[in-house]
């Protein structure tokens, strides 16, 4: 709430709010409260080096632009950085609801003592293709289950993990089958976040598959 003797920001330009906030702010920053410095130069290089940086993406803003509370402006938009590389299929998850022949892919990548799971992929997917997928998928269908670092104790803050009671309803493949994936950035956990599934990559070795890293 205002009082009498405070002034009502909002109106002013993002600049002239900007300018206001770092003098008041002054030299007197601890690790608590810091000033924010703009950006400025070519929105497609900085996303670009945002993504090798590992950030999810950058927030651009006109200057000119006013604080408007409640709203969803076009003067200030979320540009995402999206990562994308190849992953070994280990496995699938029962449908659930409408969906037919499986629910998510199970994406692993291969290092250290073996396939390392990834995650989960559940989007990207139409009938076509998923029946397409499923084809694949049953051709290499095995009972053994192929990943170094299952089960996990926990399912995970995004949902990609695999406990033990999940994994007794996956079914399991050799992991030959190779597929292309583009998500919004790596979790803590080492799990994929917002993945999207793009197609399968017949023209990839399985075991040249590993985790990529930033530049």
């Amino acid at each position: 709430l205002l009082h009498e003797e405070d002034e009502d920001l909002r109106d002013l330009p993002l600049a002239e709010r900007r300018d206001r906030l770092e003098k008041l702010l002054g030299k007197n920053q601890d690790g608590l409260l810091r000033f924010s410095a703009a950006i400025h130069g070519d929105p497609g290089r900085l996303l670009e080096e945002a993504g090798r940086r590992g950030l999810e993406g950058i927030v651009g803003k006109r200057s000119n632009s006013v604080y408007e509370p409640g709203r969803r402006s076009g003067a200030w938009i979320k540009l995402k950085s999206v990562n994308e590389q190849e992953f070994v299929i280990g496995g699938w998850t029962p449908p659930k609801g409408t969906r037919t022949h499986f629910g998510a892919l199970l994406l692993g990548y291969f290092g250290k003592g073996g396939l390392h799971f990834a995650g989960k992929v559940g989007t990207g997917f139409d009938a076509k293709l998923i029946a397409h997928v499923y084809k694949k998928l049953k051709s290499l269908e095995q009972s053994e289950e192929p990943f170094v670092n299952l089960p996990e104790k926990t399912a995970g803050r995004w949902g990609g993990n695999l406990t033990p009671a999940e994994m007794k309803r996956c079914k399991w493949v050799k992991p030959d089958l190779v597929c292309q994936v583009k998500f919004a950035e790596w979790t803590r956990d080492g799990k994929l976040r917002q993945p999207v599934f793009l197609g399968l990559r017949d023209d990839k070795d399985a075991r040249k598959v590993v985790r990529e890293r930033a530049a």
